[in-house]
């Protein structure tokens, strides 16, 4: 059994972390919020593949307390990046390696400069989740995590797919990183985007308007373009198949209900948003590669700036101001 320190245990880093303590692992798990309700009453899962509790917890308060372990599982928010260096830190031994289970484009290669390339994989979760009462994980649906190698190195694609299969995590191994990354992007791009650019909606509500459903499709083409690009710059073989994508992603959304994005939750907490993992760095990629991404574009610079709106750097135009020109 292997030791692991899940670093942002919230919904999704204490999901995964759970499912592998179930199966036996020495999982370790830091907390904020629910740190003290943890400690008391251990930490609860609610699953469409079974509930369960486990009931003693190691939950620690500060990294050091965690100690150095095989694997650290490091699910910040990407609005956190920079702060994962001095959170993994204490937990990296001469062996350890570390999933970067963390949503965007650019994140590997902050972790390969800090700990080395060859230690450094990215997990990309397809879930449906949230975080509920302090110690309460809801999960809804799905669970596949899709896994790369900072280095593209099979045997280390082999160590995780094994770790995880363990904890009956479904695993896929996927091309390569880089794919691994823009796939994710495919569904996180329109959806996420447009949960906020659309006031705060759900994802049922963009199913049903015909407008946002085909702005979502229109902005998931081109997050296949771009990948593509990506990849051939890479000297990649793997590609994304748009038609086939396209279909998925759509298919897989229908049976979600009417889910609320991780960045509508926080954009209606008033929480910073990811905006710029999750689409200012596909957008800047995609000029550095001259493609053409204007549905992207926009969704960037309008969810960019409700996000400063909604926590203050920037106002709108308050009542009174339109009553004095009436």
């Amino acid at each position: 059994m292997a030791s692991i320190a899940v670093i942002g245990a919230g919904a999704v880093g204490g999901y995964y972390g759970a499912r592998l303590a179930q199966a036996g692992h020495d999982v370790r798990f830091l907390l904020r919020r629910d740190l003290a309700a943890v400690r008391e009453q251990g930490l609860r899962v609610f699953s469409p593949r079974g509930d369960f509790h486990l009931r003693d917890v190691r939950a620690a308060a500060t990294p050091d307390e965690l100690g150095q372990t095989d694997w650290v599982i490091c699910s910040l928010k990407a609005t956190a990046l920079e702060s994962a260096r001095e959170l993994v830190a204490p937990c990296v031994g001469p062996n350890t390696r570390i999933v970067a289970l963390m949503n965007g484009l650019g994140i590997e290669p902050r972790f390969a400069e800090w700990f080395g390339a060859e230690r450094v994989f990215g997990g990309m979760a397809f879930v449906c989740i949230n975080r509920g009462a302090p110690g309460f994980i809801h999960h809804l649906e799905y669970g596949r995590v899709s896994i790369g190698h900072a280095l593209d190195e099979p045997a280390e694609n082999a160590k995780l797919e094994t770790l995880l299969t363990s904890g009956d995590i479904e695993t896929v191994v996927a091309p390569n990183l880089r794919y691994a990354r823009w796939e994710k992007l495919c569904w996180n791009i329109p959806f996420n985007g447009l949960s906020v650019a659309g006031g705060g909606i759900g994802t049922q509500t963009i199913l049903d308007d015909p407008e946002l459903r085909e702005t979502a499709a229109r902005a998931m083409r081109e997050v296949v373009a771009m990948g593509n690009a990506d990849l051939e710059s890479l000297n990649s073989t793997a590609r994304l198949d748009m038609d086939e994508v396209v279909s998925r992603m759509f298919a897989l959304t229908e049976t979600m209900g009417d889910y609320r994005t991780s960045m509508v939750i926080d954009f209606v907490r008033g929480n910073q948003l990811e905006v710029e993992a999750i689409l200012g760095n596909p957008v800047r990629r995609a000029r550095e590669l001259g493609v053409a991404a204007p549905a992207v574009e926009s969704l960037y610079a309008l969810v960019a700036h409700a996000d400063r709106v909604r926590r203050g750097p920037r106002k709108v135009l308050p009542p009174q101001d339109l009553d004095s020109i009436l």
